[in-house]
């Protein structure tokens, strides 16, 4: 039986589909996207509010699936009644399950709270240290949240944040093309100057939120959409 012939229309119309702007990574218009983004977001800051070192390392613990402004309320009162690691330490788990319960998936988030503070008045006489490797080594302390701390508190980052969104839109933006946040960061910190890495996390994490949503992205009011690779 002869072999069914593909034909010719069908041919020229899959060759004439447009195929989209070329992804170069880095972009080489990465420059103009870092000044841009200073320009847009020149107050950007860490949006989970903290008083000390400690405060901030509790909360971004508690911010994994689930929103700042959460966590803010909840922390609004956690550390009036805990506002210590040794508070958190001498609790029971029940207390602080109650206590965070709302920022979900609080069992585990209230044992690793209760065990890194644990930590912190047993090695380090109650204070978070400025290292990236010890915070990294407390329980539900990982590079994101130690970078957090780091940088925010201690002005002594190891990297860049690669929360979510900055995943996200440093991929669409083709200043990585890695998918592994901890690539994502080491490809960043390349990028970038040592100066800018805290910044630049914020600014890019408020883009996301406000703009370049994940499910309604506004192309028509974003002003990097020029560099942006990804466009339709």
């Amino acid at each position: 039986m002869a072999k069914k012939k593909t034909s010719s229309s069908k041919r020229k119309t899959a060759s004439r589909r447009p195929a989209g702007p070329r992804r170069v990574v880095p972009n080489p218009h990465w420059r103009e996207i870092d000044k841009e983004l200073q320009r847009l977001y020149p107050a950007a800051e860490c949006a989970l509010v903290h008083r000390n070192a400690f405060e901030l390392l509790v909360a971004t613990i508690l911010s994994a699936q689930c929103t700042d402004e959460r966590v803010n309320r909840v922390c609004e009162t956690l550390f009036l009644d805990y506002p210590t690691p040794r508070d958190f330490a001498e609790a029971s788990q029940e207390e602080i399950e109650e206590a965070i319960r709302s920022t979900g998936f609080f069992r585990n988030k209230a044992r690793n709270i209760r065990a890194a503070s644990r930590i912190l008045v047993e090695e380090y006489d109650g204070q978070v240290p400025n290292d990236m490797e010890k915070l990294n080594a407390l329980p539900g302390v990982g590079r994101k949240t130690a970078n957090v701390v780091l940088g925010d508190v201690f002005d002594n980052p190891d990297g860049v944040v690669v929360d979510t969104h900055v995943k996200r839109l440093s991929y669409k933006l083709a200043l990585t093309d890695e998918t592994d946040p901890v690539k994502i960061e080491r490809d960043l910190n390349a990028l970038l100057p040592r100066r800018r890495w805290v910044k630049f996390g914020h600014e890019l994490i408020l883009h996301g939120r406000q703009v370049c949503r994940a499910r309604s992205p506004r192309c028509d009011e974003c002003t990097l959409y020029k560099w942006c690779p990804t466009r339709a």
